[in-house]
């Protein structure tokens, strides 16, 4: 079984939460950009679009360098292996539970034409 750490798991996820850090780390996915491009490319301040990409770094997801006056940013080297393990997990479990429920639903209608049938005798 995958041992998962709850703090990691909660930091990746509260900084997965916010739409703005998704994007920029889709952004990143295509190429670096500067602090400056990502302010402008999501339409916020130069403070703002720090904090967001300081949380993506706290948590390794980002990867910062400062050369002379521009930062740029880069998807760090941490990717969400343990995050998509934990993920994949639930989802297996509600697959199963729902694979149940279908069941319990597949026997309810079979029932219910057994009875409608019953019925019409």
């Amino acid at each position: 079984m995958v041992q998962y750490s709850p703090a990691l798991l909660d930091a990746s996820f509260a900084a997965l939460s916010d739409a703005t850090r998704r994007g920029v780390l889709e952004q990143l996915g295509r190429a670096d950009a500067s602090i400056t491009d990502l302010a402008d490319k999501f339409h916020m301040t130069l403070t703002g679009m720090k904090k967001h990409v300081g949380i993506l770094e706290q948590v390794g997801l980002v990867k910062t360098e400062k050369v002379g006056r521009v930062r740029t940013c880069k998807l760090g080297l941490r990717g969400l292996g343990e995050e998509a393990a934990w993920i994949e997990r639930y989802r297996q479990v509600w697959e199963a539970r729902f694979d149940e429920l279908d069941k319990v639903v597949e026997e309810l209608k079979r029932k219910e034409k057994a009875d409608a049938r019953q019925k019409t005798k």
